[in-house]
């Protein structure tokens, strides 16, 4: 369906011939190879691809290495050596499947050409990636490599802090004094490029790896900017609350709100009847039980989930405790830095449309490059954020942490970094320790505003690029150069897929299709039919809506019926098979469709431990509003949760389908 909408929509380019070649193509390597031949081998196409596009310098890479037949163009002789009179065959870099396409992108060479069609890069992308993202079951081999990915960068973490040119602590005492730079009349040359006049920014040379005087200049810099960030920010005036999550302790629902254990690291920051308690009169009814509690600080647990054809992502489950703090203090830094005027144009938790907008503008204009940080969450060292924030929130940051995690096999691994992906201060810590890196390096004021982070997602002026990518790779960090788009016309940042200031994002597939009625499964096939619509991609809605979704759920609304429930774009002759009737309360017609619900699951509590839980949820409520208003988002927007109940909750993946 969807190469008969490229036939459709680019007849001139990719005929009939062309499509049923390459339908038939696709049929063949589907037969021989199954569902990596979509999910695996197009994806790696798709890699190449953007390589070429993000470079211009660097042609396409030869084909053949992707398991594609490379296209064979016939050249008139007089463009050769040789010597025939007529035309001359001449191997392209560029493969035969879709090379249609790609002729009107790259030369005979693979180099990009002098006006590249977007159109061609957006076809390209999309029949490329369609299904790059979906969930096929992972094989034990992909598992175990990405397990054993998360102990290697261990083993890299510690060999490399263990053995940095700056001593922690000495470092720490100097960088927390309030001189300026320590002035240095031996400056290593390879560092400053001016050793008599000590150690500052316009002398360092940034476009190599630096050495002790640069990393201490930078690392002083970057600490001064944190202390100032979060000078009148209060560690302590936090709203702790449980999220969303699994927990390495195994509770769930309200059982979260019956303590068991509490670490006493985390006691000696936020006490325990202040944080863990709703009030004084819980602490004394409870109090005869505190011989009970626990004080141990349990490992996190490593989980997999889902990610993309390459394998799962590991993600670790923390304690109850921790999560119960990690919560209320990221939450908090998140608004406070989103507020605070030196932040809050650069640096976002919430707000992607920053990062989006420079990666389009980047893209036509060049200005801006995007960087793609390689295993960013697990190279973000305790180390390094000792080092950088300053003592009176690493106090309370080193306090959250969980220093091991349990691998599934059982064997307990030490923690180097700071926190892994699935604690709430992962993301929060990660892009302030990257902003503040490279604020504190940058010579001028442009430079600065022109830095954008989003979690892992860097943007940063193009000027900028290579001293950019040697700072956070001196402190630690590592760039995945093949992703990063620094040169060229592509850009690529928070979903955000752009090639000469036009959005070329694909639509890609993931959620596997069921033949057996799943919300998750309606929900997403309608959301992917609507993408489709919206690209003009008629052929791929029809086979979604009337070859799968009609047959199997029914007829389904269209938006202008119904907008209080899941709908189709556009306009179906199956819809009149919708039963309704009029309603004469409401003075409208009402139809009935398919709606997700999910089950609410009443248990009864202590009363105490279900007023914890009201306080904490109605806290969570209060500050969406305080952080609505800062994004200038209206605060009726979120309403009031009058029908609040303490002792009802849902449970995650419990969602069915109900007729209403």
């Amino acid at each position: 369906a969807l190469l008969a909408d490229v036939h459709q929509r680019h007849e001139a380019v990719f005929n009939y011939r062309a499509y049923r070649n390459t339908l038939k193509k696709v049929s063949d390597r589907l037969d021989s190879e199954g569902s990596g031949f979509l999910t695996k081998s197009l994806p790696r196409l798709g890699k190449a691809l953007d390589r070429a596009l993000s470079d211009p310098t660097r042609p396409l890479e030869p084909c053949e290495q992707f398991g594609f037949k490379p296209k064979i163009d016939q050249v008139p002789a007089d463009e050769t050596t040789s010597d025939h009179d007529g035309p001359v065959e001449v191997i392209c870099q560029y493969p035969l499947f879709l090379g249609e396409f790609y002729r009107r992108v790259f030369d005979k060479d693979g180099v990009l050409l002098p006006i590249p069609c977007t159109m061609s890069v957006l076809v390209l992308r999309q029949i490329l990636y369609l299904f790059y993202k979906y969930e096929l079951p992972y094989t034990e081999q992909q598992e175990q490599a990405v397990l054993q990915s998360f102990k290697e960068t261990e083993k890299e973490l510690k060999v490399l802090w263990d053995n940095f040119p700056l001593n922690h602590q000495a470092e720490i005492n100097s960088l927390s004094s309030n001189d300026e730079v320590v002035r240095n009349p031996s400056v290593d040359n390879d560092s400053c490029s001016g050793p008599e006049m000590g150690c500052h920014s316009q002398f360092i040379d940034l476009r190599r790896p630096l050495k002790a005087p640069g990393l201490r200049f930078v690392a002083h810099r970057a600490r001064k900017l944190l202390s100032e960030l979060f000078c009148a920010f209060d560690p302590a005036d936090v709203f702790p609350r449980h999220g969303p999550g699994a927990v390495s302790t195994k509770e769930a629902g309200l059982g979260k709100y019956l303590w068991t254990n509490i670490a006493d690291r985390i006691t000696n920051v936020y006490p325990l009847d202040a944080y863990f308690f709703a009030s004084t009169g819980h602490v004394c009814d409870e109090y005869p039980n505190f011989s009970k509690l626990g004080a141990e600080s349990n490992s996190a647990k490593v989980c997999l989930v889902p990610k993309d054809s390459r394998g799962p992502r590991l993600i670790s489950c923390e304690p109850v405790d921790f999560q119960w703090v990690q919560q209320g203090l990221g939450r908090a830094m998140t608004e406070h830095v989103e507020r605070h005027p030196l932040t809050k144009w650069n640096v976002r938790f919430t707000d992607q449309l920053p990062n989006r907008i420079a990666a389009l503008y980047g893209s036509s204009s060049g200005r801006y490059s995007t960087l793609d940080l390689k295993e960013a969450s697990d190279r973000v060292t305790v180390d390094l954020v000792r080092m950088l924030f300053p003592d009176n929130l690493y106090r309370y940051l080193e306090a959250c942490r969980t220093c091991s995690t349990e691998m599934p096999c059982g064997e307990i691994v030490t923690l180097r970094k700071y926190a892994p992906m699935g604690s709430a201060l992962c993301f929060p810590v990660l892009a302030l320790t990257v902003w503040a890196l490279l604020t504190a390096a940058a010579q001028d004021a442009d430079t600065k505003e022109g830095i954008y982070v989003y979690g892992d997602d860097v943007i940063v002026p193009t000027g900028y690029t290579v001293s950019a990518m040697n700072i956070l790779e001196s402190f630690g960090l590592l760039i995945n150069r093949d992703k990063s788009c620094t040169a060229g016309l592509f850009r690529e940042s928070c979903g955000m897929d752009a090639f000469n200031g036009t959005d070329v994002t694909p639509v890609k597939l993931k959620t596997v299709w069921s033949s057996n009625r799943r919300p998750s499964s309606y929900a997403a096939w309608i959301s992917y039919a609507n993408s489709m619509w919206d690209r003009g991609l008629y052929h791929v809605y029809n086979e979604i809506v009337d070859g799968m979704l009609v047959p199997l759920y029914g007829p389904i609304p269209s938006e202008n019926m119904v907008n209080t429930t899941l709908s189709l774009a556009g306009i179906h002759l199956h819809e009149n098979r919708l039963p309704h009737k009029w309603n004469d309360d409401y003075q409208v017609i009402q139809y009935k469709v398919w709606d997700i619900r999910t089950p609410v699951i009443r248990r009864e509590m202590k009363g105490w431990s279900m007023l914890l839980r009201y306080f904490s949820e109605r806290a969570n409520h209060l500050n969406k509003i305080s952080s609505a208003r800062v994004r200038g988002i209206r605060a009726q927007d979120y309403p009031d949760p009058a029908a609040f109940r303490a002792g009802q909750y849902t449970s995650r993946n419990t969602s069915i389908l109900v007729k209403r």
